[in-house]
C-alpha cells in the first residue's frame, strides 16, 4: 500500500490512491454494504412511505454473524426484554446508515475515476471530499475496522502474533489490510483537525 494518504488542500480532504488501493477499498466497502443489508427487512413496496418510515418491526435478538453483533451491541446486556424493544426500535436505522456510509465511499471511488472493472496497476485515483463527506467516510472506516478485526481474531496487545507470520500467510495479508484502513482513519481524522 502507499505511504501518502489524506491532507487538507483550503477546504477539501484529498489523498491519491492506486488503482488497486482503490478497487480494494471499494471492495471492502461493498462486503460491509452486502452485509448489513442481506439480513436487513426491507420494505414492502406496496408499503405507504409514512408506514415504512414509521415501521418498527426489526429484529429483537442479536445477530448470528459476529460482524454484525460487533456492529450492533446489545445495549442492555442485564435486561433481554429491554435490549430487544431497543434493537427492534434502532437496529433498522442504524443498518441503513452504516450502509448508506459505505456507499458513499463506493460512490466517492467511482466518481474520482475508479472504473467498475479492476484497474490498472499504474492508474492514479485522486478522491476530494468536502468535510461532512469525508467524516461520512471516516465512520464507515470504523466500521470496515471492526469488521476486519472481528473476521482476523484481532485483540488488544496483539500485534506481536500478527507481525510475527511469514508475509505469504493470507492472515498476515489480510491484517496489513485491517492496518492500513486504520492508516487511512487516522491520516483522515488528522485532516479533518488541520486548521
Amino acid at each position: 500500500m502507499s505511504g501518502f494518504a489524506w491532507h487538507r488542500r483550503s477546504k477539501r480532504i484529498i489523498a491519491n490512491f492506486t488503482g488497486f488501493e482503490a478497487d480494494l477499498l471499494r471492495s471492502l466497502a461493498s462486503q460491509l454494504v452486502e452485509l448489513l443489508r442481506n439480513e436487513a427487512a426491507v420494505p414492502r413496496e406496496d408499503m405507504d412511505p409514512f408506514e415504512a418510515m414509521m415501521d418498527f418491526s426489526g429484529p429483537t435478538s442479536e445477530p448470528d454473524d459476529p460482524v454484525l453483533a460487533r456492529l450492533f451491541p446489545t445495549a442492555y446486556p442485564q435486561d433481554e426484554e429491554a435490549a430487544g424493544e431497543f434493537r427492534r426500535f434502532t437496529e433498522g436505522t442504524l443498518r441503513d446508515g452504516k450502509a448508506r456510509a459505505a456507499c458513499t465511499i463506493i460512490d466517492g471511488l467511482e466518481e474520482a475515476g475508479l472504473p467498475p472493472e479492476l484497474t490498472e496497476d499504474g492508474l492514479m485515483i485522486d478522491v476530494e471530499l468536502d468535510a461532512p463527506t469525508a467524516e461520512v467516510w471516516m465512520r464507515s472506516f470504523t466500521d470496515l475496522r471492526l469488521a476486519l478485526a472481528t473476521r482476523l481474531g484481532v485483540e488488544e496487545d496483539d500485534e506481536h502474533y500478527w507481525h510475527s507470520l511469514p508475509d505469504d500467510d493470507p492472515r498476515a495479508q489480510a491484517h496489513d489490510i485491517y492496518e492500513w484502513v486504520g492508516y487511512l482513519q487516522e491520516t483522515l481524522i488528522e485532516a479533518l483537525t488541520d486548521a
